[in-house]
């Protein structure tokens, strides 16, 4: 079996996010079948600047093939027509420009798999709302999985997007709340597809000692690992945070791991440590009281899995479906929807060891059930089977209309279609 992952970055420095997720499923299915990456030449997610050369190389033993980006991003451009899209009536010409004004736009990658659409069996394209997702999954449409990684934010409204989310063999959800509002956004009472997720490479052994010597920090702390950033609620983290070491004065740390975007505050109980090696991180979480993660918009944190893995619990924003989704099926977690409940909620966690193991125990059985790796290739792997079992057609997907009604616009704005999809954690 031969599969093309195609994906709007991919290298080992890229520590986060659908670019991560790809590399994991990249190399754990290159187990199980001949494994090649379609990819940009990109490594920063906001330029979309061509940073490393075109052609073919190697990431940890998996074939790589890289494609030009044909400008970086016009962040004018691209703030105008998001406006457009998001708030305005407007047209599905309006759409593939905001589709091209995101970026990265590379033709040469879209041609790519196109060409060798008839040497793989499966290509499984990852992140709905890029360039190379759109145009790529048109281009190999019978044997097209997509990964869709999908937030609740406007662009799921988007019109463009429901014929892919039909047309494609299948879906690869990452969680029961992508997939409801998913299935609601293609009008569809059932999508083809499976709710999988990813696992983590967790280590065996961690060294909780091993992290705070290092980094010299004493005492409780609480713990965000991820991009600092105000999209990721870490502007709202650091209100929130500054206000309960007032009011607890028990000593309790935030530790921050990852590149920041944001300005740290410069507090006493506030730590920011950069970038960190793998095992740092996963010592750090294993050491660590709590894990907090607080945004508002995501397909699956990872983190949180790997928390939970290592029996570590989540403090997590209410505010995002799939986070309260995810507490609530595992039992592994809190959740906060404003200050007081953060407060009270984290107060409960740091000074009771015995909630604190409770959830520790829950987030390491609802990691081995549903997101230990073995869980996870099955799942791939079944999907795989069934969909070679079933006729292929290659007109699966719904033609985009003609020149003129192409640039009517008469669209609804996104974030409209967005406010129409019903909200809330699947808890069934």
């Amino acid at each position: 079996m031969r599969l093309g992952i195609v994906v709007q970055r991919y290298g080992a420095e890229i520590n986060g996010g659908a670019e991560l997720h790809a590399r994991y499923i990249a190399e754990r299915l290159s187990r199980h079948a001949e494994v090649e990456v379609f990819t940009t030449c990109a490594q920063d997610y906001v330029t979309w600047e061509n940073a490393l050369p075109a052609g073919v190389s190697q990431v940890n033993g998996i074939t790589v093939r890289r494609f030009p980006v044909t400008a970086p991003r016009d962040v004018r451009r691209f703030a105008a027509m998001s406006d457009l899209v998001f708030t305005r009536e407007h047209s599905i010409a309006d759409e593939l420009a905001w589709l091209d004004s995101e970026g990265p736009t590379s033709p040469a990658l879209v041609r790519a798999v196109a060409s060798a659409r008839n040497r793989f069996d499966w290509f499984l394209f990852f992140s709905y709302r890029y360039y190379h997702a759109y145009h790529g999954v048109r281009a190999a449409a019978d044997r097209a999985i997509l990964v869709p990684t999908a937030e609740r934010d406007a662009a799921v409204g988007l019109s463009i997007f429901g014929p892919i989310f039909r047309g494609v063999r299948a879906l690869m959800f990452n969680s029961f709340e992508e997939r409801a509002m998913l299935q609601h956004a293609a009008g569809q009472r059932r999508l083809p597809g499976v709710v999988v997720g990813v696992g983590s490479d967790i280590p065996e052994r961690t060294e909780p000692r091993r992290f705070r010597r290092k980094y010299g920090i004493d005492g409780p702390f609480a713990l965000y690992v991820g991009r600092i950033d105000e999209n990721k609620g870490c502007a709202e983290l650091f209100e929130f945070f500054r206000r309960y070491a007032r009011w607890a004065r028990n000593g309790l740390q935030l530790v921050l791991i990852g590149k920041s975007i944001l300005p740290i505050p410069d507090h006493p109980q506030i730590r920011h440590l950069g970038f960190l090696s793998d095992e740092d991180k996963f010592d750090a979480i294993a050491a660590a009281e709590v894990l907090i993660m607080p945004s508002y918009f995501e397909s699956l944190s990872m983190v949180a899995l790997e928390a939970w893995a290592l029996g570590t619990p989540v403090l997590a924003n209410g505010r995002c479906d799939v986070l309260k989704g995810q507490c609530l099926r595992s039992n592994a977690g809190l959740f906060y929807e404003n200050y007081p409940e953060f407060a009270e909620t984290l107060h409960a966690i740091a000074t009771s060891p015995t909630l604190a193991d409770a959830l520790g125990r829950n987030g390491r059985a609802y990691f081995r059930r549903h997101y230990a790796w073995p869980v996870i290739e099955r799942k791939y792997l079944e999907t795989f089977d069934r969909l070679a079992r079933e006729p292929r057609t290659a007109d699966a997907l719904e033609p985009l209309p003609g020149f003129f009604a192409r640039r009517r616009r008469t669209l609804p704005p996104a974030a409209d279609v967005l406010a129409r999809i019903p909200s809330g954690p699947v808890t069934r």
